[in-house]
């Protein structure tokens, strides 16, 4: 039979969001459904990249991540679902090493999302730089080998990881090419909302260092107030007379991301644009669909509020290890690092 692989993850550093559930984990649960061996990765090690001073908050981290993602129903006890803590993979670490043997520094350096990182920082670490070619070897230490017809590997990714999917591809076909290697190529794929604004007027999307963000262990009211507080459109500043456009205030990204009520969603458009509704009554609408759908994962999460962490991450990390193991193997001997006969 031909490996069916997903390979997707997140950095732990800190409760996961609205933006992550519609970029990644709505995602998550159709591969999980459909039958793919899934390795879902807790990035501690890169968590390191940009919290290297606060490692405590990278292991309660660990822990909050694990909750979030048993509480919107991704199941390791599952025989095709593999939880996999990045740290403790020591075969991923040595194929990180050899692929940046091969990765261009000008190419890692044009990657989008590091460029515009590295601005942000004013002592960016060499970790952080290699951060592409790391994500590489994520990806690619469960490429399935021996390789048959019919594999896949599939990457679930909010639209902003896009870059890096490339960057990756680029990479094993450069290793593939040299030392004709039989690494597989990754695809990605991308929800219908790859991306969620924040709850401020920025206008970024949603993250917890813009602490922009509704979180998935949000209780109802801390829901209902973060709605409250979230921007209307500018030009109805002066009240609800003055014709809105929806595109001008978040609270409608979020009704189409999560309203159910496609018609309703509609219906309050119509009504903005022509002035015969208020924000307010937008903004309630809004609360009442968040909190309706939180209100299981929230339930969930209570009843593995006592989970034995060991218990979920090390059958699944040891599964990676195996996979990874079979990697290394390949790309150690293809790039010559082993004993000469």
């Amino acid at each position: 039979m031909p490996h069916r692989r997903v390979l997707t993850g997140m950095r732990t550093t800190g409760p996961l969001h609205l933006g992550h559930y519609v970029g990644a984990l709505k995602n998550w649960a159709e591969v999980q459904d459909q039958g793919y061996e899934c390795f879902f990765l807790l990035a501690d090690v890169q968590a390191m990249t940009t919290h290297a001073d606060n490692p405590a908050l990278l292991t309660a981290s660990v822990k909050e991540v694990v909750l979030d993602w048993v509480s919107v129903g991704r199941d390791p006890t599952r025989p095709n679902v593999h939880f996999v803590l990045q740290s403790q993979v020591p075969e991923r670490y040595e194929l990180s090493v050899l692929l940046s043997m091969i990765a261009p520094f000008s190419r890692v350096m044009l990657n989008p999302t590091l460029k515009a990182e590295l601005a942000k920082q004013a002592h960016p670490t060499l970790g952080f730089v290699c951060y592409p070619v790391d994500q590489t070897a994520d990806i690619e230490m469960v490429s399935p080998l021996p390789r048959e017809y019919g594999d896949e590997l599939l990457v679930p990714v909010g639209e902003d990881q896009a870059p890096h999917l490339e960057d990756a591809r680029d990479l094993v076909r450069r290793f593939n090419d040299r030392y004709n290697g039989q690494l597989m190529e990754c695809r990605a794929l991308i929800g219908e909302v790859g991306r969620l604004p924040g709850t401020d007027e920025s206008g970024q999307k949603m993250s917890k260092s813009a602490d922009n963000a509704i979180y998935l262990s949000d209780d109802a009211a801390m829901v209902v107030d973060k709605v409250r507080r979230m921007p209307i459109d500018p030009a109805r500043k002066d009240g609800r007379h003055i014709p809105g456009n929806p595109d001008a205030t978040p609270l409608f990204a979020y009704h189409r991301a999560f309203n159910p009520d496609k018609q309703k969603v509609a219906d309050l458009e119509d009504r903005y644009r022509s002035a015969t509704v208020g924000d307010a009554e937008v903004k309630r609408e809004l609360a009442r669909v968040l909190n309706e759908m939180l209100d299981p994962i929230r339930e969930r999460r209570a009843q593995f509020e006592g989970i034995d962490f060991r218990s979920v991450l090390e059958p699944g990390t040891e599964v990676a290890r195996a996979a990874c193991r079979l990697v290394v193997e390949h790309v150690r001997e293809r790039m010559h690092m082993t004993y000469p006969s």
